[in-house]
């Protein structure tokens, strides 16, 4: 199977690894990283104590991002087809989609982070999502 280039593929590969090195950072440069990216008090203090909590939970996120990225570049036709690409590209674009849509009830309900952290990782999410649903749309046919 020879999936042609395509270029929102590539951008939501790009979007996943830039949020997966914005991880990295908040692993490497700690509480206030933590703290600006909204992660919540909770995982600042931790990581302000030499907590190794943030940082594992981080480095889940950071693995799952990057390889959503490589997925996104298997389905963008830039590297070889991986298993499953269908339906890990369906349930990225998934999850990007319908985590934008929860933070819209997470911010009444989550008093951690702020209003602010909802509204703008919602949007992010709602961005990087419709990307892969444009490029998954777009090379449906050749999956």
């Amino acid at each position: 199977m020879i999936i042609p280039i395509n270029k929102f593929l590539i951008a939501g590969s790009l979007a996943s690894g830039l949020a997966a090195l914005l991880h990295v950072g908040c692993i490497v440069y700690g509480a206030p990283w933590y703290r600006f990216f909204g992660a919540g008090e909770k995982m600042a203090q931790l990581a302000d104590v030499g907590s190794k909590r943030p940082s594992i939970i981080t480095s889940f996120i950071v693995a799952t991002l990057a390889g959503w990225s490589i997925y996104a570049l298997s389905g963008a036709g830039v590297i070889t087809p991986l298993p499953l690409l269908r339906s890990a590209l369906v349930s990225i674009t998934a999850i990007y989609i319908l985590r934008a849509f929860a933070g819209i009830p997470a911010a009444f309900i989550d008093h951690e982070r702020s209003n602010e952290f909802w509204l703008w990782s919602s949007l992010v999410c709602l961005t990087i999502g419709s990307i892969h649903l444009v490029g998954l749309i777009q090379i449906w046919s050749q999956l």
